[in-house]
């Protein structure tokens, strides 16, 4: 058993609020962006697709967010609709905002990258006033990811999110979602993110994303245990450092460090690894199994969208990741 403890008997399991935008996925792999020529859309965004993974997973989801008034907001409305996610707090931006947009390179399994546009995006448009306190009290979960907060008013409205999850007693989970070409500078961004992280019961990031975190802090040898310390004199009950290939680290209050096996996967691209694991760590955490099972379920989750060539598509059910189990432990299932 985890050491959170998460609300009973709620009309929903879970809320996002965030970053909801449009994955252009290169068609033509192994190859640089240069020579890409085809894209296949999907929707994207962290918090999208942890919430579309909690749905799919079997979770009675929502997600608090703004589309763009425009043919790409109407399609992400319609993917969260069809995949079973309250939509009743995403709101239509007014102003001329537009949908942000990520295109993906897919040079090798090992060496990807996105190029972002984000410039007058509607998803940072989101008002405080327009947050649904009702929506988080509803919710037994509340995750919230750092892009959220680059920019006001989004950031404000991450924010009062919080106060509502807090009144409410939702457990809040931030997951750290640290994309640099959104912020000003790296000090606004150490300072919001520490404000952040003191409110979250669960926070999930890899090691660069804590290095960044704690750029007013000492701790020069980045010690994981030091920096989830530092959160445990907060709410904090559960710090995940994620640490690629090597894996991931729980740490709980009582200085337990807990670690568990991985899987084989034959890898196309290596993101959408991050959002899947969080999607399977944090359902087997409201199933009320151990730290260590619902690490391996995340695991599981993750490979199964690594090998694939979407995020949000991927994102598999609990039958796929049992079966994925399954097949690795018969050992049907190997490195490529």
């Amino acid at each position: 058993m985890s050491d959170v403890s998460f609300p009973a008997s709620r009309r929903l399991d879970f809320t996002a609020i965030g970053r909801l935008c449009i994955d252009l996925n290169a068609n033509e792999i192994n190859r640089p962006m240069e020579e890409t020529m085809t894209f296949t859309k999907y929707v994207g965004g962290s918090p999208a697709n942890i919430t579309i993974g909690m749905s799919r997973l079997g979770m009675k989801t929502a997600f608090i967010g703004k589309i763009a008034n425009d043919q790409m907001g109407r399609f992400i409305h319609g993917y969260l609709e069809n995949n079973g996610i309250n939509t009743s707090n995403v709101v239509t931006d007014d102003t001329g905002a537009v949908t942000g947009l990520a295109f993906t390179e897919i040079k090798s399994p090992t060496d990807c990258s996105i190029l972002m546009y984000r410039d007058h995006v509607a998803d940072l448009k989101l008002q405080p006033r327009e947050v649904q306190e009702q929506l988080i009290a509803d919710s037994r979960v509340l995750l919230i990811s750092g892009t959220a907060l680059a920019q006001s008013p989004s950031r404000e409205a991450v924010f009062q999110a919080l106060a509502y999850a807090s009144r409410h007693g939702a457990v809040i989970v931030f997951d750290l979602d640290y994309r640099p070409y959104t912020w000003t500078s790296p000090e606004e961004t150490a300072v919001y993110y520490n404000l952040a992280a003191e409110k979250c019961d669960i926070i999930l990031g890899t090691r660069e994303e804590f290095d960044m975190m704690e750029t007013f802090d000492h701790n020069p040898e980045h010690s994981d245990l030091l920096t989830a310390q530092k959160w445990f004199d907060f709410t904090a009950k559960i710090v995940v450092i994620k640490h690629g290939k090597q894996g991931s680290i729980a740490y709980t209050r009582e200085g337990l460090a807990h670690r568990a096996a991985s899987y084989p996967a034959q890898v196309v691209k290596t993101f959408g690894a991050g959002d899947s694991y969080a999607a399977g760590f944090l359902y087997g955490l409201m199933q009320g199994w151990s730290i260590e099972r619902s690490m391996g379920y995340g695991s599981a989750a993750a490979c199964i969208v690594i090998s694939s060539h979407s995020c949000s598509d991927a994102m598999p059910t609990v039958e796929q990741v049992n079966d994925y189990i399954e097949r690795c432990n018969r050992g049907e299932i190997t490195v490529s």
